[in-house]
């Protein structure tokens, strides 16, 4: 085994590269959420009810593809290397924003959406980065380095968003692109390659590299494909917030850009500190099923808590509650990605994100229209907040599923001690669940 002074430098700074690229990716992200569903309704005459079912069918089209192209970059990862397509990846976006922020018509805004969406799908492809050059025992915390990524982006993203789109409707695409072609810059210079030649695919499979190939990767899995279906159900929950928050706000409780850019950046710093902080410090000591399944519960709760709420208040008492659902995504990866072959570990994330952009598809349509029909005179009771309340019930049912499936889950529990040791540790066995443990 590769010695700890030798290897220890070399893993710590390929996560901090990859996580910085994610950053980065995510903040140019969220500078358009506070924005992008306004520039919508100004161009559909200005109506609430048309802009939301826009959004939600745009949102769903940006799922497609995803779900088309995440496993065909998992696959290209695994045959050419990482490093290539997260830096295609990157340049793409920056192009794109620029794209989006000169649109004048809807039309050109699902052109942007479509590239987006193929452009975005490279997470898969960072999911496998880290597992490249991480022990399995430390995977764990390793991605809720990353999904603090995700936090710190939505804590400057959408508050930055909403300063500058008090000045203009598309000056946040703007910063976006310059943001997505400095990570692209960044890349290119600094972001090691994490695959070596002799541990990838012998060859670039194109009956694979889809949706439906990818699918039958899991079925190989029962015990991953159950955890990847909890994966799908979180995912499809979340949408209800990315496909109607600024929107029911601004419903509810006439706020404008600047009131959601602040929301949404006390959404990341909440889920910030549970990423980094919390997972790293309750995995050792309570185990990776129990973290997985609470931080299920807390979502369950967070949900049930915006979709009542009376008013603002209320509503902002949800967010740390929704922040803590985020202890259950990197305990079910660190899970999942111990059961597959280094090889394949490109195709596993590419199965996985493709399954849950399926979530990525469906989830804008159900929750928009969810949103709207409730709030409209046909509705047989006024309920703003019916789509966090479906949120909250496919919550419900990804704990049973997550439950269920893990029975009898004895994974190696590293002690606090391993988790802040410098060098890789010897990586730990998980004894496979047994297909009948599996019981969706």
């Amino acid at each position: 085994m590769t010695s700890e002074s030798s290897h220890t430098p070399v893993r710590k700074a390929a996560v901090i590269f990859i996580f910085v690229t994610v950053m980065i990716d995510m903040l140019a992200f969220g500078i358009i959420i506070p924005v992008f569903p306004h520039l919508v309704q100004s161009m559909t005459g200005g109506d609430i009810a048309t802009a939301v079912r826009w959004t939600g069918i745009m949102g769903a089209l940006f799922g497609l593809m995803q779900f088309v192209f995440s496993p065909v970059q998992g696959a290209l990862s695994d045959r050419f290397g990482r490093r290539p397509v997260i830096l295609t990846s990157n340049l793409a976006l920056g192009l794109d924003f620029i794209l989006m922020a000169l649109a004048q018509t809807l039309p050109i805004l699902f052109i942007g959406r479509i590239i987006s969406g193929i452009a975005s799908a490279s997470i898969s492809t960072a999911n496998a980065y880290i597992a490249d050059v991480t022990p399995r025992e430390k995977r764990a915390g390793a991605y809720g380095l990353l999904g603090a990524a995700f936090g710190i982006g939505f804590i400057i993203g959408p508050a930055l968003g909403g300063f500058l789109g008090g000045i203009s409707v598309r000056a946040p695409f703007w910063v976006a692109a310059a943001l997505a072609l400095t990570n692209f810059l960044y890349g290119m210079f600094v972001l090691p390659e994490s695959l070596p030649k002799e541990r990838r695919s012998a060859r670039f499979d194109l009956k694979n590299a889809n949706p439906l190939g990818s699918l039958r990767l899991l079925r190989r899995y029962p015990q991953v494909f159950a955890l990847a279906v909890v994966f799908f159900l979180a995912a499809f929950a979340q949408f209800s917030l990315n496909s109607t928050f600024v929107l029911y706000t601004d419903y509810r409780f006439q706020w404008g850009p600047r009131d959601v850019g602040y929301a949404l950046a006390l959404v990341g710093v909440c889920s910030g500190i549970v990423q980094a902080v919390l997972i790293r410090r309750l995995v050792p000591r309570f185990g990776e099923r129990p973290v997985m399944l609470a931080g299920l519960l807390f979502g369950m709760s967070g949900f049930i808590t915006l979709g009542f709420a009376g008013n603002a208040t209320i509503f902002l008492l949800g967010i740390p509650l929704l922040a803590l659902a985020g202890l259950g995504g990197p305990t079910t990866q660190s899970i999942i990605t111990r059961q597959v072959d280094p090889t394949e570990q490109g195709r596993l994330q590419g199965a996985i994100t493709s399954l849950s952009s399926l979530a990525t598809i469906f989830g804008p349509l159900v929750f928009s229209q969810t949103f709207a029909y409730f709030i409209g005179e046909s509705a047989p009771l006024h309920l703003p907040g019916a789509a966090f309340l479906l949120s909250a019930t496919l919550i419900m049912l990804a704990f049973v599923l997550g439950w269920r499936a893990t029975i009898g889950l004895q994974p190696i529990v590293p002690n606090a001690a391993e988790l802040s040791a410098s060098g890789p540790a010897t990586e730990g066995k998980m004894p496979p669940l047994a297909d009948a443990d599996i019981k969706p």
